[in-house]
């Protein structure tokens, strides 16, 4: 156990203080003005400073973030299942659901703060919004994609529409879902930020996209790429938690199954 943990942890960790301390190096070496592009270290000291404020900015945002995944990831499995039922069903409902994926977030969020007011209800919506159709999209592929003979096999024994769907398309489609809600997860981080960027107030802890901002009008460019690196960490702790489901879901999951 403690070595595959090691082999998933290491080799991104050696990579990224390779990549740190070159990137120190060059720019020292070539001087570029710390407001331009701060080096590695006086990031890191940044960070260091404000780590009260990063971290309440983190857990507000990892708060709207998870009400806009989980949202997504309940919603476009059932319309997924929806869809699945009939090709009418997808021919009248499919082509909106590409709306989510089609307009900018940033076109709406402004649409989102008249309707829902500043605040989470609206930050949280802008993240269900943007994670939706990977989960619509590869849910209903996985549905679609099952064997067609265990299909006739299924209704030859008599099996309802229910015992087929959840004793052969759900169990068949499994990989695709947990595809979806891969990429999900991080486009859910995405969206809770453009809606931070709009929708967020000001308060004890605004969201990492608020201090974002903040950090972008006092010309604090070490601050800046602090907040965006905690973001990045956000994204990466709950794409780890969906793999890791994935990895328990899928333990004695095999194409022939």
């Amino acid at each position: 156990m403690k070595r595959w943990g090691l082999a998933i942890i290491l080799p991104p960790l050696l990579s990224f203080v390779l990549v740190m301390g070159l990137a120190e190096i060059l720019l020292r070496q070539l001087q570029v003005p710390e407001y331009l592009l701060p080096a590695p270290s006086a990031v890191f000291a940044a960070a260091a400073e404000y780590w009260r404020e990063l971290a309440g900015s983190l857990l507000t945002t990892l708060w709207a973030t998870c009400l806009g995944f989980a949202a997504s990831a309940i919603l476009g499995l059932l319309l997924a299942v929806l869809l699945s039922t009939s090709l009418w069903v997808q021919r009248a409902v499919y082509p909106y659901m590409i709306f989510f994926q089609t307009v900018p977030i940033i076109a709406i969020a402004p649409l989102l703060v008249i309707w829902l007011g500043p605040g989470l209800p609206a930050v949280a919506l802008a993240a269900f919004i943007v994670s939706i159709f990977p989960v619509i999209a590869n849910s209903l592929g996985g549905l679609l994609s099952t064997d067609p003979a265990l299909v006739d096999l299924f209704r030859l024994y008599g099996a309802g529409r229910l015992a087929t769907l959840w004793k052969l398309k759900l169990p068949s489609a499994l990989p695709n879902i947990l595809t979806g809600l891969r990429i999900a997860a991080g486009l859910a981080v995405v969206g809770t930020i453009v809606g931070e960027f709009v929708a967020s107030v000001l308060g004890e802890n605004p969201g990492l996209g608020v201090l974002i901002l903040i950090a972008k009008r006092q010309g604090r460019t070490d601050l800046l790429f602090a907040a965006v690196l905690a973001a990045s960490l956000l994204g990466l702790i709950l794409f780890a938690l969906v793999n890791g489901l994935s990895r328990l879901l899928l333990r004695h999951w095999t194409p022939a199954r």
